[in-house]
């Protein structure tokens, strides 16, 4: 099983001041290599076919290349699960107040409720990160998920295609929860492989 993590929406709280009022955080499942393997083909095929010579970023695609990305992957084989949040039904302080509480938190959370399928997974997390931050996520997973997940690394999504697949359908997910023309657009066209999206409460 190999897994590839990425959110869209900064876990700040600071609204007034240009924080989104929404987080989504969500994870492509992979069944194994040789699926991962056919998915980064047809994405590094995209480039050409889309005219697109940068990374898939969902926030810094125009209408054009998320149609034409999002027409492409939902028939491959891959399935999405992710979490949205409204800030506003955060009411823990700790949360709140800690950035990087906030987002081992929610990555714990995906993890955790995974429908079963990611025992023994590869787990791959878009952003570099510091090395403190790097261990102390590490360390968090670790203690609160157990021997469940077998291997967690940072990725960087400039070099992954698997990882910007990540960022395009989270990116669709998080669209569809904000007040925005077209809002559920993209993440219609990724239906097909769709498997959950938990509202958080």
């Amino acid at each position: 099983m190999l897994v590839f993590i990425d959110e869209s929406g900064c876990p700040g709280f600071k609204i007034t001041k240009g924080s989104d009022p929404i987080f989504a955080i969500g994870m492509i499942i992979f069944a194994n290599g040789d699926d991962a393997q056919q998915t980064m083909a047809e994405i590094d095929g995209l480039h050409g076919k889309l005219q697109h010579s940068r990374e898939f970023k969902f926030s810094k695609c125009n209408d054009r290349v998320r149609d034409g990305f999002c027409e492409a992957v939902a028939s491959l084989p891959f399935q999405v699960r992710a979490i949205l949040v409204r800030k506003e039904d955060i009411y823990s302080l700790h949360l709140r107040q800690q950035v990087d509480a906030f987002y081992n938190y929610f990555v714990k959370l995906l993890l955790a409720h995974d429908g079963g399928a990611l025992e023994g997974a590869k787990v791959r997390i878009d952003g570099s990160g510091d090395r403190e931050f790097r261990r102390a996520l590490g360390t968090y997973l670790r203690r609160e998920l157990g021997n469940k997940v077998r291997d967690v690394k940072m990725t960087d999504s400039k070099r992954d295609a698997l990882t910007q697949l990540a960022d395009m359908c989270i990116g669709a997910i998080a669209r569809s929860a904000r007040d925005r023309k077209d809002n559920r657009r993209w993440l219609d066209m990724l239906k097909p492989r769709i498997e959950d999206i938990w509202h958080f409460k």
